[in-house]
């Protein structure tokens, strides 16, 4: 499909399809609206490749990542940046909003890879939840998706992958607070819409509880946006609504660290009236007071396998892999003892 392809379709000239595109004023509203609907209908994607060639060379790696705030993602950042440049490659940024999944992720992989002229893409928490032969058919370049957000089916080899086991893990969150003698064990998770990570720990949570003949009980589940500010509210309603609520599970650091203000400025004593744990490992969750404890994953090494397995298939040293990573709990004082 090209843009020869849309004026035929359109009835119009390729001069018209070109101002559609360019977002030209010059256009009259019914033949826009005709244009897009048979762009959008055909999934095409304009290739500015031509144009940007100029600004960027062909050794560019991209790299494109969920969340245009996640701090989870800055120290992995850091360590694919300089192997890239180390290796010789320049690499190029991007970010997209937590809202984009499925269709949407998928078409913000080829728009990346048709902006310009890259030799491979590593994809920082990727929310696809199924994959199969035909999801990257249209990926041109070696595809790394890392800190995934789902375990993916290891016969698909048509890109790779770099993460750990959500469900296995939030279990063994869930399951230390239970340990604990906790049983009224509430969960903030990220948003609705998530498919992928926050079903996966979700559903971790929920085996935990049923493994102990505990009630699942959907008062105790709200969500906090991947915020501080989120996960504050969010810590807020879940007291209000469950003056029972021993503990509280945060798929997140960041929402462990609002959580747990939002109890202290309550007046609720965190690891004394209430237990608290995170996930992710983060910095702030040690150094906050008190101290978070956390489901740690192991980003420096999810940062060096993800851009070693590109530069391998880019230099046809290797081909697509498939790892899974430990996760590990790491105690501190948020926890009742």
């Amino acid at each position: 499909m090209n843009i020869k392809d849309i004026a035929r379709l359109a009835g119009v000239g390729l001069g018209t399809v070109s101002r559609v595109i360019n977002n030209h004023p010059d256009v009259k509203d019914e033949t826009r609206e005709k244009v897009q609907k048979i762009i959008k209908e055909n999934n095409y994607i304009p290739n500015n490749s031509a144009r940007n060639l100029k600004k960027l060379s062909s050794n560019t790696i991209g790299v494109l990542i969920r969340g245009v705030f996640n701090p989870f993602f800055s120290e992995m950042v850091d360590i694919i940046g300089k192997r890239i440049s180390q290796n010789g490659y320049t690499m190029l940024l991007r970010h997209t909003d937590y809202s984009a999944r499925g269709a949407d992720e998928i078409r913000n992989l080829i728009e990346f890879q048709k902006e310009v002229k890259l030799q491979g893409i590593i994809y920082l928490g990727c929310d696809l939840k199924e994959i199969d032969n035909t999801t990257f058919e249209n990926i041109e370049v070696p595809l790394v998706l890392a800190s995934t957000n789902s375990t993916y089916n290891t016969e698909v080899n048509n890109f790779s992958y770099v993460g750990i086991k959500q469900i296995e893990s939030a279990f063994i969150a869930t399951k230390y607070l239970i340990e604990r003698n906790h049983k009224n064990i509430g969960i903030i998770l990220g948003i609705k819409e998530d498919i992928g990570l926050a079903s996966e720990r979700l559903q971790g949570y929920k085996e935990a509880l049923i493994k102990s003949n505990i009630d699942i009980k959907e008062e105790f589940i709200e969500y906090g946006g991947y915020s501080t500010r989120g996960a504050y509210d969010a810590a807020q309603r879940l007291i209000a609504k469950n003056k029972n609520l021993d503990s509280i599970f945060c798929i997140s650091d960041i929402m462990a660290v609002g959580a747990t203000k939002a109890l202290e400025d309550m007046g609720i004593k965190v690891g004394k009236d209430i237990s608290i744990i995170g996930f992710d490992g983060m910095e702030i969750s040690e150094f906050y007071n008190p101290s978070i404890t956390t489901i740690a994953q192991p980003r420096e090494e999810m940062a060096e396998h993800s851009i070693a397995v590109l530069l391998d298939i880019i230099k046809n040293k290797g081909e697509n892999r498939h790892i899974v990573l430990d996760t590990k709990l790491i105690e501190r004082n948020s926890v009742k003892k």
